[in-house]
């Protein structure tokens, strides 16, 4: 689906996008050429890549057809893909940008390679060797998009780069009679694109700490519990959805005043809170900030803060899912609850409600986001990156999705939601060049 991001040159053609959920690891070509209505250049055949292991290094082999009724003089190929995974050597035909976080879109680097030679009409062509792609450390769930253009292809303006291959040029090698070239989608005859999902075996541990709080009867006090991804994978969602939940339960006996306004309150004392983006990259930490009014004291009482109970194949540690929030009330003793919090509070009179988040910084030439307003949620701990902060919401130094909404997709706030509905990724542009208008 396509995101084009409000920083984004002007270009004289856009040709197609990386969605957040659909990035490409594309296979062999095989089967019977598509039908004949086609005109232009039609990629092969695409499958996804499974059960890569992080470190390891896998081909992304590719194959298109030149559909139209007339030899191309050149073509571009293009190769993108999401922090999970890099680009090896490179030929010296080929040219990589690296281009941070922004917005919805993670980071990701892509490679372009042009290729100088004839390609002639109903003949299919792949590169002589395919280019090869390792999975690092943090690799879990990645994508990688190839497009193929008759003109050329520019990454991102936010990217830096470009960084030349060193390694020989790759030629276009014309593949034998039969190989398919089934097509991406693309409605355009100047180009093509596609994605898949590239998987790999690895883990990530999402893990939750709570607080302990100690204020009088009638007194307002500081709350904040924590969400953290472990690793050593990061985990990318589907596009425009928190990647887990994180349930709060407040002591009985106290109600909150101030913050989690961008978590749904499905109950009293009770808040479903989201991930500031729809990725959380490996070390990242978000706080929950709030203020609590105790009421009065409840023998007995204790809160909690939990991950939701979904399927997270990748996190075996469940151990580390939910914490306690205990509160001492001065002169009606502790509230109860067992475990480690981890956390801490303090007593605290009357005050503005909602804690502040922290502006999120500039990335890959985007421009720096504004601080937020009110409450929520602030993440720390994960690379730096550019995006702005959602209005009034959580921020990030990874984005802006606010974590609201019903379910496990938690739309994004203000005018993120119409970026959102269009979707996101890594948007590659293409212009033609002004001898070829």
């Amino acid at each position: 689906m396509p995101h084009f991001g409000p920083r984004l040159r002007t270009f004289r053609r856009t040709a197609g996008v990386v969605g957040a959920g659909a990035l490409i690891a594309l296979g062999t070509a095989s089967g019977a050429v598509a039908d004949d209505s086609g005109t232009g250049l039609v990629l092969g055949e695409i499958a996804p890549i499974d059960g890569v292991k992080p470190g390891s290094t896998f081909e992304a082999p590719v194959t298109f057809a030149n559909k139209g009724a007339e030899a191309l003089p050149k073509v571009w190929l293009s190769y993108s893909v999401t922090r999970g995974l890099s680009h090896t050597e490179m030929p010296s035909n080929c040219e990589r940008w690296d281009v941070g976080s922004y917005d919805e879109m993670p980071a990701r680097s892509s490679v372009i390679c042009e290729f100088d030679q004839a390609v002639e009409p109903g003949a299919v062509y792949a590169p002589e060797r395919p280019l090869v792609l390792k999975a690092l450390d943090r690799a879990l769930y990645d994508d990688l998009f190839v497009m193929v253009a008759n003109h050329e292809i520019s990454a991102d303006e936010n990217a830096s780069g470009p960084v030349r291959g060193t390694g020989p040029a790759v030629k276009l090698v014309e593949q034998p009679a039969g190989s398919a070239a089934t097509g991406g989608g693309s409605k355009s005859p100047d180009w093509d694109s596609a994605s898949v999902r590239v998987s790999a075996v690895n883990t990530a541990d999402f893990q939750v700490t709570g607080a302990r709080l100690t204020g009088r009867v009638g007194s307002t006090v500081d709350a904040q519990v924590k969400f953290t991804n472990a690793g050593p994978a990061w985990v990318m969602g589907e596009l425009g959805t928190s990647v887990t939940r994180v349930l709060i339960k407040v002591p009985a006996g106290t109600r909150v005043v101030g913050g989690l306004q961008y978590c749904k309150n499905p109950a009293a004392g009770t808040y479903d809170c989201g991930t500031v983006q729809s990725w959380v990259e490996e070390g990242q930490v978000q706080n929950y900030k709030f203020r609590l009014k105790i009421d009065k004291a409840v023998a007995g009482a204790a809160g909690s803060v939990a991950l939701e109970d979904e399927a997270r194949p990748y996190d075996v540690n469940k151990a580390n899912d939910k914490a306690d929030i205990l509160l001492d009330v001065a002169g009606g003793g502790s509230t109860g609850g067992s475990g480690t919090t981890g956390g801490s509070g303090s007593t605290g009179g009357s005050g503005t409600a909602g804690g502040s988040g922290s502006g999120s910084t500039g990335g890959s030439g985007a421009a720096g986001g504004s601080a937020t307003t009110g409450g929520g949620a602030d993440t720390s701990g994960g690379s730096p990156a550019g995006g702005s902060a959602a209005s009034g919401g959580a921020s990030s130094t990874g984005g802006n999705l606010a974590a609201t909404g019903s379910g496990p997709a938690l739309p994004l706030a203000g005018t993120a939601a119409a970026v959102v509905a269009a979707g996101a990724g890594t948007v590659l542009l293409v212009r033609r060049r002004a001898a070829r208008r």
